[in-house]
């Protein structure tokens, strides 16, 4: 069993004068995504649309965001023990993902690798990838994920493509 590690989340927010506030101030563990081959996601914040209302008081952890959320934007934690790799997959968004610590090796399609390390910062730009932590030490890394038009080939667009979808492919 990996032990994720805790990190803090602080809202703000404001007051009936208008005021700012701390809405929230806890500490967040990751739980296990199923058939994420060990990784640990946490959601921090999600909005359902852009652009964001701040008016709109739900916590936005709470919110059932999937992987991305259709025209809003999704910020978690994800922390992956080292070993572990999620399956290759595409979504339509551009992904900004920040390693906080660690390092962790992306594969895109036909074999492409390159690792980015502590402090690396990669966009994503709704290409199909997989995330593998080569190392020996775990990986945290933040993901920004907003949705986006999908890229097109010869006008054609390329489709969200789930991890079942894409047995056999590398």
């Amino acid at each position: 069993m990996t032990v994720y590690k805790p990190f803090q989340r602080v809202v703000t927010g404001h007051d009936k004068k208008g005021h700012a506030i701390i809405r929230s101030n806890e500490r967040i563990v990751p739980t296990e995504m199923p058939g994420a081959d060990g990784a640990g996601f946490a959601t921090i914040w999600s909005a359902p649309e852009l652009p964001v209302d701040n008016n709109d008081e739900t916590d936005g952890r709470d919110r059932n965001a999937g992987i991305t959320l259709p025209g809003g934007s999704v910020i978690r934690m994800v922390d992956t023990p080292p070993g572990s790799e999620s399956p290759m997959h595409r979504t339509n968004s551009i992904d900004y993902g920040i390693v906080l610590e660690g390092e962790i090796e992306l594969e895109l399609d036909k074999g492409v690798k390159t690792i980015v390390s502590t402090g690396g910062v990669i966009v994503q730009r709704g290409t199909i990838h997989a995330w593998r932590n080569v190392s020996d030490k775990l990986c945290r890394i933040v993901f920004v994920l907003t949705e986006a038009k999908p890229y097109l080939v010869n006008g054609v667009p390329l489709d969200d493509l789930k991890p079942e979808d894409m047995d056999g492919f590398h």
